[in-house]
């Protein structure tokens, strides 16, 4: 578990399955994820059930939730996946409920994941892949310490056409 006075992440646990089914099938969240259609509290449950039976190495992946730690409520996730051993990168993705976005909470949360990437792993990169128009995760980001170094064209698909990406990295201290 990581901490800090204000957030902890933590492990995912069977209760968490009313928070990741209301999560996961909020349509309005897919084009910015890789799901494109809603999961079963059935499937939900077997991905709760198993989450924790491998490592970050075997899985390639690893999500955590986030509790405030003043009241224990959990108000997120914070997901490290397309882990790259060989490559040393790793890709984040995080999400705040909505009430709670705009206090720093995923700042927080990204800086201790930081730590356990690049203090624990011992990885040189994390990367995301943030819409063009999505400008509060940019800034969120650019807070956060990265940087913005590429640009995918034409990359998401929405029925109204289709957006760029921005591919923003944040390097481990050299």
């Amino acid at each position: 578990m990581f901490n800090n006075e204000n957030i902890q992440l933590r492990a995912v646990e069977p209760e968490d399955l009313k928070y990741l089914y209301d999560w996961e099938n909020r349509g309005e969240l897919w084009n910015v994820g890789v799901t494109r259609q809603p999961y079963s509290r059935f499937e939900l449950k077997q991905y709760i059930a198993t989450v924790g039976q491998e490592d970050i190495y075997a899985k390639l992946q690893l999500r955590l939730m986030i509790d405030t730690v003043e009241n224990r409520q959990t108000i997120g996730t914070i997901d490290l996946f397309d882990f790259d051993i060989h490559n040393s990168r790793i890709s984040l993705g995080v999400f705040i409920v909505p009430e709670c976005q705009k206090k720093s909470f995923s700042i927080q949360a990204i800086e201790l994941a930081e730590e356990y990437v690049f203090k624990f792993l011992k990885i040189n990169q994390i990367y995301c892949f943030v819409p063009e128009n999505n400008t509060a995760s940019r800034r969120m980001l650019e807070k956060a310490g990265y940087t913005d170094n590429a640009i995918l064209k034409n990359w998401l698909k929405y029925s109204e056409g289709y957006e760029n990406v921005i591919v923003y990295q944040h390097f481990a201290a050299q």
